[in-house]
């Protein structure tokens, strides 16, 4: 006699591969919070204890003496109106990208200040220092607009409407303009905020597919 067979249920869709989920708002938050604190932190030891002179660590163009300034210009600033300026789209666009996956939005961070940061000191404007979190508040907003177009997945599109409805407006910043405004840190910081997207979402995963080879809808 034979055995009879035996029913198997279908097996769930696998989620290997899957982009992250809205779904870390605790980390999230922490790590913004941290950011903000130890940015504002820096500032008035800067302003109290060291008299502004923290700023010469910021980038100096093609000085090859200050070239790891990059690892430090984001987080200086000149006085605390420019800190204050950049405070709350630092905070608002810093939690909406770490929302969604912090290791990666960390990641993403490292290559805003590398890339964007050499760039500023290979092409920025010579005899000035480049400094302040507007380099990252750029590249954070391109990062959040590639992740929507990258992953076009409505969670993704959601999010990247929203960062370009508050903050889309300050992307005239990346034109020359002021000339006491570094508006080639903004522009690198959103170049290198893109290419973070492209490097950390570019590729979309395909969908599980059955026993059968039938894609799982």
């Amino acid at each position: 006699m034979t055995r009879p067979d035996r029913f198997r249920p279908a097996r769930p869709p696998s989620r290997v591969g899957q982009p992250a989920r809205m779904g870390q708002p605790g980390p999230a938050a922490a790590l913004t919070a941290a950011l903000v604190a130890g940015i504002w932190g820096q500032e008035v030891a800067d302003q109290l204890l060291f008299g502004g002179s923290l700023d010469r660590y910021g980038i100096l163009p093609r000085d090859t003496g200050a070239f790891w300034n990059i690892l430090t210009a984001p987080f200086l600033h000149a006085d605390f109106g420019h800190l204050m300026a950049n405070t709350v789209p630092l905070a608002v666009l810093a939690f909406m990208g770490a929302v969604r996956g912090v290791t990666r939005f960390v990641a993403a961070t490292l290559i805003i200040v590398l890339v964007g940061g050499a760039l500023v000191w290979l092409f920025g404007r010579g005899g000035s220092v480049h400094l302040g979190a507007s380099e990252l508040v750029f590249g954070f907003l391109a990062y959040l607009l590639g992740v929507g177009w990258w992953e076009r997945t409505p969670v993704a599109i959601g999010v990247a409407v929203a960062a370009f409805a508050l903050y889309g407006g300050i992307l005239w910043g990346v034109l020359p303009g002021n000339p006491y405004v570094s508006w080639e840190a903004h522009l690198f910081g959103f170049l290198a905020g893109l290419l973070a997207a492209a490097l950390l979402h570019g590729r979309r995963p395909r969908r599980a597919a059955g026993q059968n080879g039938v894609p799982f809808r």
